[in-house]
């Protein structure tokens, strides 16, 4: 059950921020260069986000979204950790337009958190 729970809310996660991202439009791409990313990565990244998502939330396909969920937080941690060792504090636009803050430890702690949600659905 705590699995289950913790696969349906990392899937949420994943959908709202893929489609938050997909809804900015060519914003998000432009957003996403600031930390780094290839625009070519930027683009397919929220369709990938939702769709491991929205999979993961229904429980299909176990345990292959959840172990695509973890890589995937896993590569945007790993994205935020280099930007701040290297001192740039990009915004995020991690949630699309809903997060408009820089990045910073507490980014890292949050994907932490959703890290840890991503593990214990991967266990089940």
């Amino acid at each position: 059950m705590i699995a289950t729970i913790a696969a349906v809310a990392l899937g949420l996660v994943l959908v709202v921020a893929g489609a938050s991202k997909v809804a900015m439009g060519p914003a998000w791409p432009a957003q996403a260069s600031s930390l780094g990313v290839p625009r070519g990565i930027a683009v397919v990244v929220p369709w990938v986000e939702v769709s491991v998502g929205a999979v993961l939330a229904v429980g299909i396909l176990e345990p292959w979204p959840a172990a695509a969920a973890v890589l995937l937080v896993a590569a945007f941690t790993a994205v935020v950790v280099v930007n701040l060792v290297r001192g740039r504090r990009p915004v995020c636009a991690c949630f699309g337009s809903l997060s408009a803050r820089p990045i910073g430890w507490a980014t890292v702690a949050r994907n932490a958190v959703l890290l840890a949600l991503g593990l214990v659905a991967l266990a089940a």
